[in-house]
C-alpha cells in the first residue's frame, strides 16, 4: 500500500492503496462515489469516463498512481444538485433510456465544451466517439450538448 494524493471533486484525498489500483475502483470502493460505472474494464465502452486535469480519461484502466497531485472531476462533481448546464439539457431532451453510460457521456461532453464552447456536430462526435450507448440515445446526446452550450452562452 503506498499514500497517493490527489483532489476529486474540489477536495484533496490521501488513499493508502496499491499503486496499480485502477482510479475507477478509488472512486467507487476507497471514496464512495459511485456515479461512475464499471462497464467493459478494458477503456472500450467510455461508461467510465472522467476528467483527470480536465480531460475526458477512462478510469478502469487509468492507475491510482497516474493520478498522484492531480485533480479528478467525477459526475458526482458537477453540480450538487443537477445545475450544471449538462445536467440540464440531459433532463430537458430526456437523454437517458436505460442511463448506465449516461455519466461517462455527460464527462466527455463537459471536457468537449470546456475547450469548444460551441462545437459543431462534428466536434460533437469525434468527442463522444467510443462512449458506447447500448439504447441508442446519440441524436438526443448531441441534442443536449448543443442546449448545454447554449445555455452556458458559450462561455466553459
Amino acid at each position: 500500500m503506498t499514500p497517493i494524493t490527489l483532489t476529486v471533486n474540489g477536495k484533496k484525498h490521501t488513499v493508502e492503496v496499491s499503486p496499480d489500483t485502477p482510479l475507477l475502483w478509488v472512486l467507487r470502493d476507497t471514496l464512495g462515489l459511485t456515479g461512475t460505472k464499471y462497464g467493459c474494464g478494458v477503456a472500450q465502452c467510455g461508461s467510465c469516463t472522467v476528467l483527470l486535469n480536465g480531460d475526458a480519461i477512462r478510469s478502469c484502466v487509468t492507475t491510482i498512481a497516474d493520478c498522484q497531485e492531480k485533480s479528478v472531476t467525477t459526475i458526482e462533481g458537477l453540480s450538487a444538485d443537477s445545475t450544471h448546464a449538462l445536467q440540464k439539457a440531459w433532463i430537458e431532451d430526456d437523454v437517458p433510456q436505460c442511463g448506465y453510460c449516461q455519466s461517462g457521456q455527460i464527462m466527455a461532453a463537459a471536457a468537449l465544451l470546456a475547450t469548444h464552447p460551441r462545437p459543431t456536430d462534428q466536434q460533437i462526435d469525434d468527442a463522444m466517439q467510443g462512449i458506447l450507448c447500448r439504447c441508442g440515445t446519440y441524436p438526443r446526446i448531441r441534442r443536449a450538448i448543443h442546449r448545454a452550450a447554449a445555455q452556458k452562452g458559450g462561455k466553459s
